[in-house]
C-alpha cells in the first residue's frame, strides 16, 4: 500500500521542502522590508529634527539710524552681532529685547558750545541710542515724573547706552540734585568753549529770531561808560563755567563729568570723540574716517554714509557768521572772564587757553 501511494504521488515528499522554502523567502522579504522602513523612518526623523531645531533669533543692531558701516571688534551690540554670525535674522528679535530705559549718560551743556554736533557725531556709534530732541525734563518738565521721561527715550538693546542732551541743564540751579535723584552713576558730558565767543554766538542766534533787540554792546554792560559788565545777562551768565561746575561737583565726583573742548571739537572732531567714547566705556568706532572739514560752514561734517547720496552737515542754523563786536568791548569781556576761567581750569584740571 505504501509503495502504491508513493508511485501515485511522486512529488508528495517534496511539498514540505517547498513550503519551507517559501516560508524562508517570505521571512527574508519581511526582514528586508522592515529594514527599509526603519531606515527611511529614521532618516525622516533626523531630517525633521534638523528642520525643527529651535534657535534663538539673531538680534538686529542698527547704528542708531546712521547708515554707517562699522569696523573692528566692538563691545556690546557689535560683539554680540558677530558672535551670532550665520544665524537666521529675525526682524522681530529686536522688539523682544529692546526696551525704554532712563538715560545712562547726559550731555548737559553748554548752549552754543557744540552740543548738537557732539550728539550727531555720537549717534554714529552702534552702542549709543540718543534722543534727537531736547526733552528739558530736569529743568522744565520735572513734575511729569520719571515714567514720562522714560517714555521719551528711544528703545535700546542690552549693552547700548541711552542718552539725551539738554544744554540748559548745566546752568539750572535745581538740576544737579534732580539728576542725582534719578541716578548716582549717570555720566555727564559738558562741551565748553571760549565764553566770549560763546556769548557772541548766543547773541547771533537771538538776533536771528528777534532782530529788533538792542546791540550786543548795550546788553553786555550795566553801564557802558563805567564799563560795568552785566553778568546776569544770559549770554554772559552761561559763560561763568566755574560757578555752574561747582554746583555739579557738589553732587557728582569729577570722574563722572567729562569736559569736551569745543574749539577742538571743530579742529579735531575725531580726537574729541575718541575721548568721549573712552569716557563712556565704548570702543573707538567713530574715527577720523567719518569726517571732513566744510570750509564754507567752518566746521566738520560727516562723510557720505551708506544709503545716502550726499554728505551730512548740521543745519543752516549752525555756522552762522557772528555779528561784529567792538574790539574794546571784546577786551573788557576777556578781562571780566579771566578770573572765572582760571577758577574753572582748576576745577576742570586742565587749561583751555582762553585769552
Amino acid at each position: 500500500m505504501a509503495a502504491f501511494h508513493l508511485s501515485q504521488h511522486p512529488h508528495a515528499g517534496a511539498d514540505p521542502r517547498r513550503l519551507l522554502h517559501r516560508l524562508t523567502v517570505a521571512s527574508l522579504l519581511s526582514v528586508l522590508c522592515f529594514s527599509m522602513v526603519y531606515l527611511l523612518t529614521g532618516c525622516r526623523e533626523s531630517e525633521l529634527a534638523d528642520n525643527f531645531d529651535i534657535k534663538p533669533p539673531a538680534r538686529d543692531f542698527p547704528a542708531s539710524g546712521s547708515g554707517w558701516a562699522h569696523e573692528g571688534n566692538g563691545t556690546g551690540a557689535v560683539r554680540e552681532s558677530r558672535d551670532r554670525a550665520g544665524m537666521e535674522s529675525n526682524s522681530s528679535g529686536k522688539e523682544w529685547t529692546a526696551t525704554r530705559r532712563l538715560p545712562q549718560a547726559l550731555i548737559i551743556g553748554v548752549k552754543k558750545g557744540g552740543t548738537r554736533a557732539l550728539l550727531e557725531f555720537l549717534r554714529l556709534h552702534p552702542d549709543i541710542r540718543a534722543l534727537g530732541s531736547e526733552p528739558h525734563f530736569f529743568d522744565r518738565h520735572y513734575a511729569r515724573g520719571l515714567d514720562w521721561y522714560r517714555s521719551m527715550m528711544p528703545k535700546a538693546l542690552d549693552g547700548q547706552i541711552v542718552m539725551e542732551k539738554t544744554p540748559r541743564y548745566f546752568v539750572t540751579v535745581d538740576t544737579p540734585a534732580r539728576v542725582h535723584a534719578m541716578s548716582q552713576d549717570v555720566k555727564l558730558i559738558v562741551v565748553v568753549r571760549d565764553p566770549v565767543t560763546r556769548a557772541i554766538s548766543d547773541y547771533t542766534q537771538i538776533i536771528s529770531k528777534t532782530p529788533d533787540i538792542p546791540p550786543f554792546e548795550t546788553l553786555a554792560f550795566k553801564n557802558r561808560t563805567t564799563g560795568q559788565i552785566d553778568s546776569l545777562w544770559s549770554p554772559l551768565w552761561i559763560g561763568l563755567y566755574a560757578q555752574h561746575m561747582e554746583r555739579w561737583l557738589a553732587w557728582f565726583p569729577r570722574s563722572q563729568i567729562h569736559l569736551v573742548n569745543g574749539e577742538r571739537l571743530i579742529s579735531d572732531p575725531a580726537g574729541e570723540l575718541g575721548k568721549v567714547q573712552d569716557f563712556l566705556g565704548l570702543q573707538r568706532i567713530v574715527t577720523d574716517k567719518h569726517f571732513y572739514f566744510n570750509k564754507t560752514k567752518g566746521f566738520p561734517c560727516l562723510k557720505k554714509p551708506e544709503g545716502s547720496s550726499k554728505p551730512h552737515c548740521l543745519g543752516k542754523t549752525k555756522g552762522r557768521t557772528h555779528v561784529s563786536i567792538d574790539k574794546e568791548v571784546l577786551q573788557k569781556l576777556r578781562d571780566f572772564y579771566k578770573p572765572h576761567n582760571q577758577r574753572f581750569y582748576q576745577l576742570a584740571g586742565q587749561d583751555f587757553g582762553w585769552q
